[in-house]
């Protein structure tokens, strides 16, 4: 019984440790993707082209954007001024920047 709990104990740290070191390189390959295709009009989290929606974290509440899924679909699809990227990057590039996206304005970009 020791031998069982033991191997859960060692099972778990190993599961939680893979898991963060893959949602840092997932939020790594975010911000490379967002600075070579959002950054441009995104950068710091703000908007060059509509200035009330930025990406900070109280626009993005206030929005109804403050959800990994709610920023992919915006990405995917596009809307009013944002070009739909889902023809140009991949569904796993679409939610790391969302991943990105959703941290920064966590953090206050």
């Amino acid at each position: 019984m020791k031998l069982l709990s033991t191997l859960l104990a060692v099972t778990g740290i190993v599961l939680v440790s893979s898991t963060q070191y893959a949602l840092a390189a997932d939020l790594e390959a975010g911000e490379k993707i967002f600075s070579a295709n959002c950054s441009a009009c995104h950068a710091g989290g703000n908007n060059a082209i509509m200035p009330e929606k930025t990406l900070k974290k109280d626009i993005l509440e206030t929005n109804g954007m403050n959800s990994i899924e709610a920023i992919t679909t915006q990405v995917k699809n596009g809307k009013n001024a944002m070009p739909a990227f889902g023809g140009r990057l991949a569904d796993e590039d679409i939610e790391d920047v969302a991943n990105y996206v959703l941290n920064q304005s966590e953090q206050g970009w």
